[in-house]
C-alpha cells in the first residue's frame, strides 16, 4: 500500500530514485513505526510522514518520524557517531559524552550543558559550550592562545554583556533534538549543502522534560559560549545563571538564538 510519505529532495538524492520510489510505494517502508524524535507510534498509510536520514562515512541509516516532529532532512555524522544514532532509533540506552571540536587541539573537547534560563518572567531551554581546553585557530601554532570566542563571533554569535534579553537568532544554525535526547548542534554546509554537525554527541544528550517542553513551545534553544574554565560544571540552575552573568559581566560570553530540529 503506498505510504503517506514526506521524501526531502536531498534524501532522494542520497538514496536514489529506485529506492526512493519503492519507499513511497511502501515496498521497503514500514506501516507502523516508533517516531524517532518522541518515540510514540506512528502510522505511515495514515499519517504524513518524515524520512530521516542519518549518513555516516560509509554507511546510512534511514529513520522515521512524524512529519510533526521533524521535516524530512540528511543528518551527517562520523561512522562511530553513527552507531549512537542507530542505539537511540532502536531504543537502547546511551549515556552522554563529547566529541573534540573542529580546528581544536585533541585534548580539548566542547563540553555542553543544559539548562533553563529565566528572561522577561520566561523560562527559555539554553545550551551552554564550553571546551576543556583553549580553542586554536586551524593551523595556528601551539601555545597560542583562545580564539574560541573570536571564531565563533566570526560565524555570527554575539558578544553578550547581560542575560537581560533574549540574544538574536542566527539563521542556518539549529538544534537537533530526536526521541527526546540532544543530538547535535548543525551549521549551515559549504556551498549550499546539507546542514553539517557542529556539535555532534557520540551518543545523545538526556535533557529534562522542563527542558524538552519549554523547547518544544517556543521552537528555540538559546546557546551561550565562553572559553575554558570560566563557567564549568555547575550542579544546580541557579548556580549556572550566576555562573553566566559573571562571564558575561567579564565580556567573556556569547551567544545567540537557534531554532529547534525535533521534538
Amino acid at each position: 500500500m503506498p505510504r503517506m510519505l514526506d521524501l526531502s529532495d536531498e534524501v532522494r538524492a542520497e538514496i536514489g530514485d529506485e529506492e526512493a520510489d519503492r519507499l513511497l510505494a511502501g515496498e521497503n517502508a514500514p506501516g507502523a513505526y516508533d517516531c524517532t524524535s518522541c518515540r510514540t507510534p506512528g502510522d505511515s498509510e495514515r499519517e504524513r510522514t518524515s524520512t530521516v536520514l542519518f549518513v555516516g562515512d560509509e554507511t546510512a541509516v534511514l529513520a522515521f518520524a512524524h512529519a510533526s516532529c521533524l521535516p524530512s532532512q540528511i543528518v551527517e555524522v562520523s561512522e562511530e557517531q553513527l552507531q549512537g544514532a542507530v542505539r537511540s532509533i532502536t531504543g537502547e540506552d546511551t549515556v552522554p559524552s563529547q566529541r573534540p571540536a573542529d580546528g581544536a587541539p585533541e585534548q580539548a573537547v566542547l563540553g555542553v550543558t543544559s539548562g533553563l534560563v529565566l528572561i522577561e518572567g520566561e523560562l527559555h531551554p539554553a545550551l551552554v559550550v564550553e571546551p576543556t581546553g583553549p580553542i586554536a585557530r586551524p593551523g595556528a601554532a601551539p601555545g597560542g592562545g583562545d580564539d574560541f570566542l573570536p571564531l565563533l563571533i566570526e560565524h555570527g554569535f554575539m558578544p553578550v554583556t547581560s542575560l537581560a534579553g533574549v540574544p538574536p537568532t542566527l539563521h542556518g544554525w539549529s538544534v537537533l533534538l530526536a526521541v527526546g535526547q540532544l543530538h547535535a548542534i548543525l551549521q549551515p554546509g559549504t556551498g549550499g549543502s546539507s546542514p553539517v554537525a557542529w556539535w555532534q554527541a557520540h551518543q545523545p544528550l538526556q535533557v529534562t522534560d522542563g527542558w524538552r517542553a519549554a523547547a518544544n513551545k517556543l521552537q528555540s534553544v538559546l546557546l551561550y559560549a565562553t572559553p575554558s574554565g570560566t563557567v564549568g560544571r555547575q550542579p544546580r540552575e541557579d548556580l549556572l545563571r550566576g555562573a553566566l552573568d559573571r562571564a558575561a559581566s567579564q565580556g567573556q560570553l556569547v551567544a545567540c538564538a537557534m531554532p529547534l530540529a525535533g521534538t
